[in-house]
């Protein structure tokens, strides 16, 4: 299938570069029999492109209206697919490409085929702006790391840590990863000499680029995975394990297995092993799932627990307050 669609824009190719062209030329040049010549030319005819045919002495191929088309083959789904990427893609995460999406999109389309060129019109979409994340990264910084990932050469950087400290770091760089709004860098880290992932946004590069070097497997699970086990490590600060006093049936549904891990201990009783960034956040979050618990691990958690309880019934007297003002009229 991929050797079939390079041929057919090899032909649309040649076909574009002058007037006319006979079956046996085009046979020549593809290096394949005037027959499969025939066969292409009906495929490109059915993908919409319109390709002219004369028959007998002089006879040949001729691109009819639509001759200055670049060699571009997209199917209805992934017309689709671009025209909402170019529409929508261009605030977030990736500063630096508004305009250029703009324009990519009236060229895309100028150059399809009428029946392609009805799809992209329906799918006309206005964006609300809206200020980039605090993370977006630059279209031409993700560029550079993106071009010594793939030519496999060292890359320098000053790093600006999450507490604010900075260092100099040197890298062999791998996959670039996105994760929501953030960019990550997954890289062999020379002097540690181990796998780190970097956020790109934090990331000063430095010119010229390092040696190019020899790649290295990659870790079990690939970049994403890597990157994935990265965040939530950043994440998770503290772990508590508690019982809760319900059955493990009607907890189950709200216990993502990214962030806590829940095991039956009897018909009434269950014990959930979570974590979270802080004590005080687990003792919050605690209280969402309404049902009595029994704090197990840590037992700092426990005077968490209760300085969430003291806020609770806080905010609980504000709200008799503001009911009672309002029913005073």
């Amino acid at each position: 299938m991929r050797e079939t669609s390079a041929r057919l824009l090899r032909l649309l190719s040649l076909l574009q570069t002058r007037r006319d062209w006979s079956g046996a030329e085009l046979a020549d040049r593809l290096q394949i029999t005037t027959r499969t010549v025939r066969r292409d030319v009906d495929k490109l005819r059915d993908l919409g492109y319109p390709v002219d045919a004369t028959v007998g002495v002089g006879g040949g191929y001729r691109l009819g209206a639509g001759a200055e088309m670049p060699p571009l083959l997209l199917d209805d789904e992934e017309v689709v697919a671009v025209a909402v990427a170019l529409q929508s893609g261009a605030t977030g995460s990736v500063t630096g490409i508004g305009e250029a999406s703009g324009r990519a999109l009236a060229k895309l389309r100028h150059v399809m085929p009428s029946r392609l060129r009805h799809r992209l019109e329906a799918l006309r979409v206005e964006v609300v702006e809206r200020a980039p994340a605090a993370s977006a990264v630059d279209a031409a910084l993700l560029s550079a790391v993106a071009a010594v990932c793939h030519a496999h050469e060292r890359l320098r950087f000053d790093y600006r840590a999450h507490d604010g400290g900075c260092s100099r770091r040197e890298v062999e760089p791998y996959r670039l990863v996105r994760s929501g709004a953030r960019w990550y860098l997954m890289a062999w880290d020379l002097h540690r000499q181990d796998w780190r992932s970097f956020r790109v946004d934090r990331m000063e590069p430095k010119i010229p680029t390092g040696p190019r070097f020899v790649p290295r497997e990659l870790p079990p699970g690939g970049a994403a995975e890597f990157v994935s086990r990265g965040i939530a490590r950043g994440i998770v600060r503290t772990r508590a394990r508690v019982l809760l006093h319900a059955p493990f049936d009607s907890i189950v549904p709200m216990v993502d297995e990214q962030w806590g891990t829940l095991e039956p201990v009897d018909e009434n009783h269950c014990a959930v092993a979570l974590g979270g960034s802080s004590l005080g956040s687990i003792a919050s979050w605690l209280a969402e799932f309404d049902v009595d618990f029994t704090v197990l691990d840590p037992p700092e958690l426990r005077e968490a627990c209760l300085q969430a309880g003291r806020r609770h019934e806080l905010l609980a007297r504000r709200y008799e307050r503001a009911g009672s003002v309002a029913g005073s009229d």
